[in-house]
This record gives C-alpha cells, sequence and structure tokens, in this order.
C-alpha cells in the first residue's frame, strides 16, 4: 500500500475534528507559505454557522498536532522535523513513492490521435496524441484499465476517389508521402471530371459491398498508412500500436441500425430528406443519415459510443479533439444520453486543446497554406537538439549523438506541448523549448541526471536520521516530494497534464536549491539524510516524465 501523503492525512485529521460537518464539506487543506498547510474550510463553515471564526478555528486546532490559527480563522499546521524525515523515509521504502491507485476498477476508453488513412500526420495531431498518451500513462499508473481507441479516418466518399485513380494509373508506390500526393491529384480530377466522379462514387458503392478488387486497394491502402503511423509514434515515444486503431470502417455495418433505432425511440426524425436530431440550444441539427441515404461522422461516432459502451465496458470516455469539434462532441454525446446509450452512470468528457502556433502567434502552416507535416516538426526538434547536445558533449558521435538527440528533441517538443494549459494554443519555439532553464523539458532531463550523478559518485549510503534538524532548502524539497500522489491524482480528475508539468519544474526548482544550500557528499552527518532525498528526487522525476512520455536519460 502506498504512503499516504501528508496532505492526505492533514485533511483527514482536519474534518475529524469537526464531527458534526454537513456532508460533502472539505478542510481546504493546502500548501501555504505562512505554514507547511493552511486549512481555510474551517473559517468558511464559521461564517455559514455564524460563530466566531478564530475561535471556531482554534477548537479545531486544539484538536490537530502542530496546528495554530492564523489569519481571521485558518488553521496551520507547521510540521515537527521528525514528522516530515519520518515521511522521507516511508516514501523510501515505498516503490510507488507514494502514489495510490484511486483508479482501480475504472475503466477509460481514451479516443486520441485520430489520422486519416492515405495522408500524412500534421502538426495539428501533435497535440490530441501527446496529450491523450500522457492521460493515458497517468490513468493507468493510478490502477485504472485504460483501453486506448485510435479512431482514424479509413471509410467514406474519398476512399472511392483514391481507389478510382489508383486503378486508373497504375500508382501502386506505398510511401506515405506519395499517396498523399496521390490524394492531390485524385481530387483535382475529381473536382474538374464529371465521368471520373461518377466512377468514384460507384467505386464507393462496390467498397461497401465489398467488392474484392476494390476491398484489395482499400487495404492496401489502410496497411502502408498503419505502417507510416506506427513508425511516428514509435518516434514520438507514444503507446498507440496498431492493436489500438478502430477505424470507422470497423462501424459501418452498424450504422443502419443506430439511424433506424434513433428513429424508433423518436430521438431522430426526417427533415428535407435526411435524418436528423434537433437538440435544444443548438444552431445546427445532427445529420444522423444524409438526403443520398449515406452515413457521416455523427452516424459512425455514435455507432462508437455504443460499442464502447456496451462491448468495452466504459465507465468513462475522454474525447480528445481539438475545440474546433466541440459543437460536434457536444450534439454526438447528447445524442447518445437521449437515446439511452450512455447511461448518466458513464462519464463522457471532451478534452479540448488549442492550436498549434509559430513563434509569432501564427497557425503553423506550410508556405502553400496546409498545416505543416509533424515528421517536420520533430526534424527540428531533433536537429536543434543536436546542435545543443553537441556543444555540451562533443565526444558523442553517431548513434550515441543520434540516440541522445532524438531524446532531448523528442522530449522537449512534447514538453513544450504538456506544460502549456491544453485549453490555450500552444506555440512551437525551437529556442524556448530548448532552453536549458525554465520550465522545459530539457531542465527537467538535466535535473534528473545531476541526481543520478550524485547517488552514482556516493555509492553505497546508510539509514537516515529522523532525529537531524532539517534545514530550510531540505524542509521546501522533502514537502515538494510528498505531493507528488496528489497532483497525480489532480490530473486524473481534471484532465490536465500541465499540473504534472508544474510539480515536476517546481521540484527540480527546489533542489536546484537544495543543491545549492546544502553540501550532499561532504555533508558529514547529515550525508545520508540529503542522500535519500536526491534519490528521492531523483526517482520522482523519473517517473512524472515517464508518465508525460519524456525520456530521462541517466546522464545528459
Amino acid at each position: 500500500m502506498a504512503v499516504p501523503s501528508l496532505l492526505s492525512l492533514l485533511t483527514a485529521e482536519v474534518h475529524g475534528a469537526v464531527p458534526d460537518a454537513p456532508a460533502g464539506w472539505s478542510p481546504g487543506v493546502r500548501r501555504s507559505r505562512v505554514a507547511d498547510f493552511q486549512a481555510d474550510g474551517p473559517l468558511g463553515l464559521a461564517r455559514a454557522r455564524g460563530v466566531d471564526p478564530r475561535a471556531f478555528a482554534g477548537t479545531v486546532a486544539a484538536a490537530v498536532p502542530g496546528a495554530s490559527v492564523g489569519g481571521p480563522g485558518f488553521v496551520n499546521v507547521t510540521l515537527t522535523d521528525r514528522a516530515l524525515w519520518e515521511q522521507v523515509a516511508a516514501r523510501l521504502d515505498d516503490v510507488r513513492l507514494g502514489v495510490g491507485v484511486p483508479e482501480a476498477g475504472v475503466r477509460t476508453v481514451i479516443d486520441y490521435s485520430q489520422p486519416n488513412i492515405a495522408k500524412e500526420l500534421h502538426v495539428g495531431h501533435l497535440r490530441s496524441t501527446v496529450i491523450g498518451d500522457a492521460l493515458a500513462r497517468v490513468l493507468d499508473h493510478l490502477g485504472g484499465t485504460v483501453l486506448r481507441q485510435n479512431h482514424i479516418g479509413d471509410w467514406g466518399t474519398q476512399f472511392g476517389m483514391l481507389i478510382a485513380f489508383k486503378m486508373d494509373n497504375g500508382d501502386a508506390s506505398e510511401e506515405i508521402a506519395a499517396l498523399g500526393d496521390l490524394y492531390r491529384r485524385a481530387r483535382a480530377r475529381f473536382d474538374s471530371d464529371p465521368d471520373f466522379a461518377e466512377r468514384s462514387r460507384a467505386r464507393v458503392v462496390a467498397l461497401q459491398a465489398g467488392d474484392p478488387a476494390t476491398l484489395r486497394e482499400w487495404r492496401a491502402l489502410v496497411d502502408a498508412s498503419t505502417a507510416y503511423f506506427t513508425r511516428i509514434y514509435e518516434r514520438l515515444g507514444v503507446l498507440l500500436t496498431p492493436a489500438d486503431t478502430m477505424g470507422e470502417s470497423a462501424y459501418n455495418a452498424a450504422l443502419p441500425r443506430v439511424a433506424a433505432d434513433l428513429a424508433e425511440h423518436d430521438v431522430a426524425v426526417p427533415s428535407d430528406g435526411a435524418l436528423c436530431v434537433f437538440l435544444d440550444g443548438e444552431p445546427a441539427p445532427l445529420i444522423v443519415r444524409k438526403r443520398d441515404g449515406g452515413f457521416g461522422y455523427a452516424a459512425t461516432d455514435l455507432a462508437a459510443v455504443r460499442h464502447r459502451v456496451d462491448t468495452l465496458r466504459a465507465d468513462r470516455i475522454l474525447y480528445v479533439i481539438d475545440a474546433r469539434q466541440t459543437l460536434h462532441v457536444r450534439s454526438v454525446l447528447a445524442t447518445a444520453r437521449r437515446a439511452g446509450w450512455l447511461p448518466e452512470a458513464v462519464e463522457a468528457v471532451h478534452v479540448v486543446f488549442g492550436t498549434m502556433l509559430d513563434a509569432a502567434g501564427r497557425p503553423l502552416k506550410t508556405r502553400d497554406g496546409t498545416p505543416g507535416r509533424l515528421t517536420d516538426l520533430l526534424d527540428v526538434a531533433v536537429d536543434r537538439a543536436r546542435e545543443t547536445v553537441r556543444v555540451k558533449h562533443p565526444e558523442l558521435t553517431g548513434a550515441a549523438l543520434e540516440e541522445r538527440a532524438a531524446q532531448v528533441g523528442v522530449g522537449a517538443l512534447k514538453y513544450a506541448d504538456l506544460s502549456n494549459n491544453r485549453t490555450r494554443d500552444s506555440v512551437f519555439d525551437p529556442d524556448r523549448m530548448l532552453a536549458l532553464n525554465g520550465n522545459t523539458g530539457v531542465y527537467l532531463q538535466y535535473a534528473h541526471a545531476r541526481t543520478r550523478s550524485v547517488l552514482g559518485k556516493a555509492g553505497a549510503c546508510g539509514p537516515l536520521d529522523p532525529g537531524r534538524p532539517l534545514e530550510p532548502a531540505e524542509r521546501a524539497l522533502a514537502l515538494q516530494l510528498d505531493g507528488f500522489g496528489d497532483v497525480l491524482a489532480e490530473v486524473a480528475t481534471s484532465y490536465e497534464p500541465h499540473l504534472l508539468c508544474a510539480y515536476l519544474y517546481g521540484l527540480a526548482q527546489a533542489f536546484a536549491v537544495f543543491w545549492e544550500k546544502c553540501q550532499v557528499l561532504n555533508g558529514g552527518a547529515a550525508r545520508d539524510n540529503r542522500l535519500a532525498l536526491c534519490r528521492l528526487t531523483a526517482d520522482t522525476l523519473r517517473t512524472g516524465l515517464t508518465l508525460l512520455g519524456v525520456a530521462a536519460p541517466e546522464e545528459l
């Protein structure tokens, strides 16, 4: 069992000091600048009851060790040095670093990345992919069952166009760049040649009917694109594999039933030849079946909801999709609720995120106005990182240099995105994201490498002495280390990876001050205690970076 955090222990103690507290009352315990912790819940409760806040806080403080009254009625708690050292010692023996398993028994489906077949991943896919991956890692680490779903675009009218063009021209290349060019050429011909457009539509019908020759061409497109996606995911260091792919085609057979069930229960109604769902307060209906009898994204997404609830048995579904799709996601989920396919007991959350911008604050695009390729973004990050690594480690060459450059560059790119509040736009600025100082992935990687270096030089160390007095820098570091499990639990409920980034940055800063103020290797009688803090810092930084999907090299 994980060692409980001081925050959770104090929350329980303050709550226990108010035995007649109303249901749902929170003691409001948090870190404080005037003490180790402060509880502001008693102040609010006293005011609600019309009693003197300071007197009420005094009653609470009398029941909590180390507590006193502060301000208008806060309860301040300052822990003894021994209590903090004992907490550090307990964490040393806890392989989970105080992280519990609050997600145990919860099945979460996470829909993220969502590329399209025969198209390259562009910069817009980065945010969905790394945010979704970080959330999957955190929820899994907290004991949950995580089901990754890569909902790829592998069905629809565009495939009739692609297959018809491919058959006409004998294009057989399976390189993704060639497939992207194929798509552009096919689209141009589709828009300008009515005869080709008609043959493309006929090819869609053949595909839906299971024509063997058409299916072979479609499968070749899917296989080539899947291999490309896998290479990019491996380069990014995310956990998605082909086994996590659930394309639109997987739901094709279920679409007629979706429409029929919605119509039967009057959730969807005919409108101008289409089958639509009209939702109160929404500017446009959700079109389930088009006038021509075809099905669009809405029907597929509704079929996916049913699959995730009925087959995958989800307790929670997270849609990591950009903010521009808010209306669509909201309408699909509202329709699923109305139809009874998404019970109230199943949480469904649109994990929105903003746009990727360049350093000038403009949407990141190529010269022709299309979104930039994700591979180009990765290349820039790794190339710039290679320069940084080469300056610091001129002895590294060949494969060793490339491995280090990839760890630093890809890590810096992912961390720069994740450290930003996901609802805001993210800026691609290589100079800032590869800076050795500030809230960057490189800074945290160096902090981790420094702690490992110290531990490597120290060799074996003796037991921690809980009777030693704490220096201010030791106290600050010990308190920061203790909050690791709390911040992960917060990420799991807010779906905000930047909270973990902020925590790790605060930890690296606390360690830097500790390293400056406190002798470690030459620390005399304090050496073993300080090495214990170094070891906990190293393990926490490594675990935290890993949960973000960022490499934590032993040397840097």
